[in-house]
Order: structure tokens, then sequence, then C-alpha cells
């Protein structure tokens, strides 16, 4: 391994989480050989949810650094040169700049719910559901307030779309991140140029000029720059030239993490914030203000339910029962079905698929209510997805075919549990495979590394491998995983406690 690390054949993912900035490094079977982390947590300022460049700067630097020694004392090798990299983040959100490369307005998150006029304005302009969240709503909205900083905005990204344009120095974007910044045409694999033209009649000026050029998986998104390296890696040691890959959201990287990018597969996704996302076979009839509409990697129509509430408060309330996740999650199997009627509700934020607008953190009983701790914790684990049971709920309405669904994230780490209680909740089969904790910096690895091999040639001829081809072939060709199918009674118990939750929520 030492000599493949010095020859510059490892690949990387860096993810920028809610929580967590984690650098990832694979080999040529890609298997995580290293890892580094950095901790962060997104400040309130002046009542929007950011974080600041410098934050940015110094968290990037500090996971890879710890990825880099993590090389060093596994393999005692430097890590000099790289293959590939790849940059992910938290979809979504505004970061706009000016011609001197100055950001106008502080970050502003997927987090912050404060576009409701933007968002359905364009959805009506558009006839396609405009998130809140979306880039393209932020943007708006700010025009709509006449905000000082518009007339200098000239171009657009997002979180990820930065950090890339940092080391590569290019402001491109996968075309899964772009989709949340504005519709996408599957058909051409670009920006919705009829939704383009109605933006800009109401507007003025070109909305296109501002936005990042979109980019499939595979297609390479330029090289490290020695601007970039020194930028990421400031001890000088990291050198310039390897293959960027297109910078994704974490929406995409968890689908490539679970194998989850072909039609009538889907993934559940679950941190801070968790979201589904199921690829379609045919268009959707209508249109939700609970159900995105965006792309897997490869430009595929996908149907994305997005909650910005779930693991938070159980992470805030297991350690003051002990600490031990592990022991929290079996005790809640002893618990009934839907809770013993205790109830949950766990946004630290608004949460719009449940139609609650500010923050709502409630424990909740009635007196004839079973409060043990099997009890408590189970609704802490419920309440995580009872918001996307209510979204999901809408695709079963519209006829939407799932085959399989993949969970990952660190609440399925605990075999059987969490994946269950999902599994009852969405009352479809959820599989969890040995990688569903590596998550979305792994999965961001498996891109840069499948862009790494894609010649140009093959590119423009199109006969490169399909990122599905190369995900089943490949890269899960041996990975073992573990479908758990609903259960009567924990569908039904599932059931009683979202009818408890909707009561709670609007008492």
């Amino acid at each position: 391994m030492k000599d493949f690390i010095s020859a510059g054949k490892a690949v990387m993912g860096i993810e920028f989480g809610s929580t967590r900035i984690k650098a990832v490094l694979i080999g040529d079977d890609f298997k995580v050989i290293a890892q580094g982390a950095h901790d962060w947590e997104n400040k309130l300022v002046d009542g929007v949810w950011s974080y600041s460049l410098e934050d940015i700067e110094s968290g990037v630097r500090d996971a890879y650094a710890k990825c880099a020694a993590d090389v060093e004392a596994k393999y005692g090798a430097k890590l000099e040169r790289l293959a590939a990299l790849g940059i992910s983040g938290m979809m979504h959100g505004y970061l706009p700049f000016d011609d001197g490369g100055n950001l106008l307005v502080p970050f502003r998150t997927w987090r912050n719910v404060m576009t409701a006029e933007a968002a359905a304005e364009l959805s009506k302009l558009f006839s396609f559901n405009v998130p809140q969240r979306w880039s393209i709503a932020h943007y708006y909205q700010a025009i709509l307030k006449k905000e000082p900083h518009i007339g200098a905005v000239r171009w657009l990204t997002t979180l990820a779309g930065y950090v890339h344009y940092r080391l590569a120095g290019e402001n491109v974007m996968g075309v899964g991140e772009a989709s949340g910044m504005f519709p996408i045409d599957p058909a051409i694999g670009d920006y919705n140029e009829r939704m383009l033209a109605a933006f800009d009649a109401k507007v003025g000026g070109s909305l296109k000029e501002k936005l990042p050029r979109v980019l499939k998986a595979g297609e390479k998104a330029g090289v490290l720059t020695e601007r970039g390296a020194k930028w990421l890696d400031p001890t000088g040691t990291l050198k310039p030239g390897a293959v960027m890959a297109p910078p994704e959201g974490d929406a995409g990287t968890g689908m490539v993490a679970t194998n989850a990018v072909a039609q009538k597969t889907g993934n559940v996704s679950a941190g801070t914030s968790i979201f589904a996302m199921v690829v379609l076979d045919s268009p959707m009839k209508g249109y939700y203000p609970e159900i995105d509409v965006v792309t897997t990697p490869s430009g595929s129509e996908v149907a994305l339910v997005h909650c910005n509430n779930c693991t938070n408060e159980i992470n805030a309330w297991a350690p003051l029962l002990g600490g031990d996740y592990e022991k929290l999650f079996l005790e809640s199997q002893k618990g009934d079905k839907d809770c013993g009627g205790v109830v949950v509700v766990p946004f630290l934020s608004g949460e719009p698929v449940a139609g609650v607008e500010d923050a709502m953190l409630k424990v909740v009983r009635k007196p004839e209510s079973r409060f043990t701790l099997a009890n408590f914790f189970r609704a802490q684990i419920y309440s995580a997805f009872v918001s996307l049971k209510i979204g999901m709920d809408i695709l079963a309405r519209e006829g939407v075919t799932i085959d399989s669904l993949m969970g990952h994230g660190g609440i399925f780490k605990t075999k059987g549990v969490a994946q269950q209680y999902l599994a009852d909740a969405l009352k479809t089969p959820v599989a969890c495979m040995s990688t569903a904790t590596e998550g979305g910096p792994w999965g961001m690895a498996i891109l840069a590394a499948y862009a790494a091999r894609s010649s140009k040639s093959e590119v423009e001829s199109g006969k490169r491998e399909t990122l599905e081809d190369f995900l089943s072939r490949e890269v899960f060709k041996d990975a073992e995983s573990e479908t758990l199918v609903p259960t009567e009674e924990g569908m039904a118990g599932f059931d009683r406690y979202v009818s408890n939750f909707k009561e709670a929520i609007n008492a």
C-alpha cells in the first residue's frame, strides 16, 4: 500500500456534512484506506444559519491533514499526490460572489426557511416545485427584498462548488448538485431552457451566465491546481495534478454510496437532516411542495423528499441517558410498536414537509401513555423518520414504483433497529450494506475514481462505462447487504405514532 500511495494512485473524497467535514482515501479495490475528520457547527448569524468562509477553509484543511497523518501512521508514506479528488457538501443554499470573487452575503445554508414567497412564485412560474432551500429561491428572494448586494452578483454556487473552485479554479457543478440550484432538463442534462427564459423575462439579464457549468459523473471537472493544492495543504506536501470530479451534493453521493442510481431504486440518507431519493422510470404526474425533482450524478430524474431534521434530538438526549447509543437503540426494541403514546418532536429548525415553519422541540405524552425508557427512545428514533414518511406517502399516492431502498448513515449502525423502524414507516423493504456507515465521503471518492478512469474520447463518443454499470460490476460486486421487510404490527404501530405526532405538532 505504501508504494501505491507514493505512486499517487490513491483517490480522495471530501464531504462537508452539517456537523463534520470528512476526508476519505480509497485504494484500487475502492475500500477506505485512510480518513480524517473535522467537527464543526453552523452558527445563527443575524437570524441566518451559516458557516463562515474561514471555518470552511480551516475545517477542510484540518480534515485533510488528519487523513494525511493517518496515511503516514498506517503506511509510513507521505500523501504527496492523488490520482483524483472530489468534493461534496450539503446541497443547495446560497453563495453569491462578485467579479472579484468576494462573497457578498454570509453563506445561507439549506437549513434556512426564509424564501417561502420566492419559492411559491417560482413554482407557479415554472409549473415545477422549487423548494425554499434551492439556490434560485434564495437568489430570487433577495431580488424581491431588493437586497443591496443583488446588483453586484456575478456568479452563484453552493458549498461544494465553492470548495471545488478554490481547488480547481473552475465554476462547474455535477448535475445532481446543479439540480438543487435550478431545475434540470434530463433530456439535455443541463438547466431547463424554458424555465431559464421565463426567469430572465421576469427579472431581466441572463441567469445562466451566473450559474455553474453542468457536468455529468465521469466527466473531468479540471485538475487540482498548484494554488488549490497549497490552499488545501499549506505545508506544500500535496502536489497539483489530481483529476477533479464534478462537485456533488450529499444526496448524490448518498445514492452512489448505496448503489441506488438505477431506475426504481432508492436510498435513504440519515444524518442531521434526512432525505429519500427514488430514481423515477417516468415523470411524476403533478408537482408538490414536499417533493423535489432532482437528478442522479449521471442525470436521471429523481424524486427527492428532503427533511431538515433527523438525528439532532437523538444526539442531544443520548449523552444525558448514558451515552451508549447501541444500548439505547437495543433498549428501544422493548418498547411498544406505537411508542406507548409517547411523542418526540425533533424540529431544531423549521420543517416544511410537516408544515412547521419554525423550530419546535417537544416531548409529549398523555396521562395514559406508557412513559418508559424503551418507549421514549423508540419515539426518538421514530421521530427521525416521521417527516420523511409524510413526504413518501405522497409518492405512494402518485404510484411511484420502488423495487428497493437502501439505508445509510450512522443511525443504521446498530444492526436491525432503525432499519426495521424505517421499513415499517415506509411500508417498503429496506436494505443496509456493510458500507452503510461510510456515507457520502466514500461515495464522493467513488465518483472521483470514476472520473479518473474516464478518458476524454470515451466521454465524447458516449462509450464510457455508465455509472450504473461501474457501481454494479466493480464497486459493489462483492458487497454484502441485509434486507428487512415491514411487519404488520410495525406498520400499524408507526401509523398510530404518526397520528399522535400530527396531533402534537398542531396542539
